[in-house]
């Protein structure tokens, strides 16, 4: 495989150029080889790499796990506990989420379905921002 520009990196990667940059400056993508012109050039394992990276953040994963499951994956012969164990945290961190959303969507419909929609001096809304005795919840 020839070399990749910067360019046609983030086209196969699906990842835009400032972002690759970044990744390089926070040490997750390798500073790449340059050219006499000092331009980056890039090889198959920055596809790779650099597609692990962006499936990661979009399933959520902080950089700093991100790193560390590099890390793992860089030692294929390595035990894949420490994956795992970083895999269930971000999932129990990901249901906490879930379950405070849930409780503000509570909150936010006990206030909005019962308004009336007519002045603001009978607004529900209004009553409830205004009172959190209205509230479902002591916190939020």
């Amino acid at each position: 495989m020839k070399p990749l520009t910067i360019g046609e990196l983030s086209a196969q990667a699906g990842v835009k150029i400032p972002t690759i940059r970044y990744y390089e400056s926070i040490g997750l993508l390798p500073a790449p080889l340059r050219t006499d012109s000092n331009r980056r050039t890039y090889d198959a394992a920055a596809v790779s790499r650099l597609r692990f990276i962006r499936h990661a953040r979009e399933l959520g994963f902080e950089v700093d796990a991100i790193r560390q499951l590099l890390m793992l994956a860089d030692d294929p012969a390595h035990p894949c506990g420490e994956a795992d164990a970083l895999a269930r945290a971000h999932l129990a961190d990901i249901e906490s989420k879930i379950a405070r959303l849930q409780a503000l969507r509570a909150e936010v419909r006990n206030m909005v379905e019962p308004c009336p929609q007519g002045q603001v001096r009978t607004c529900h809304v209004i009553e409830v921002l205004a009172d959190h005795s209205h509230c479902l919840h002591d916190h939020h």
